[in-house]
């Protein structure tokens, strides 16, 4: 099975969030696995702003499956805000299987 890896160089704004986000439609998971929430990124889509900070990039993408890797440090109250926000922008955040 072929993969796509996008890392950055750096500590800071190489775009990662923003390569992801444009070949998301050509893959099946987006991993986020290092890291916390002390950064993060905007996605527009539309009128719609998004802002991530523990859901990997491309999560907005239809048919991506999101995973967070145990190298994320995961604050559970921001990782519930950032869910519930999505939520309330009318995206279903947690899949049960059916």
């Amino acid at each position: 099975m072929p993969a796509v890896v996008i890392v950055g160089a750096q500590w800071g704004d190489e775009g990662k969030g923003k390569a992801t986000d444009l070949i998301a439609d050509r893959i099946d998971y987006v991993v986020k696995f290092n890291g916390g929430n002390n950064a993060g990124h905007t996605v527009v889509i539309g009128d719609e702003k998004y802002a991530l900070h523990l859901l990997p990039s491309g999560i907005l993408t239809p048919g991506v499956i999101p995973v967070i890797s145990n190298g994320v440090v995961i604050d559970p109250e921001v990782l519930i805000e950032e869910l519930d926000a999505l939520s309330a922008q009318g995206h279903r955040c947690i899949q049960t299987g059916d």
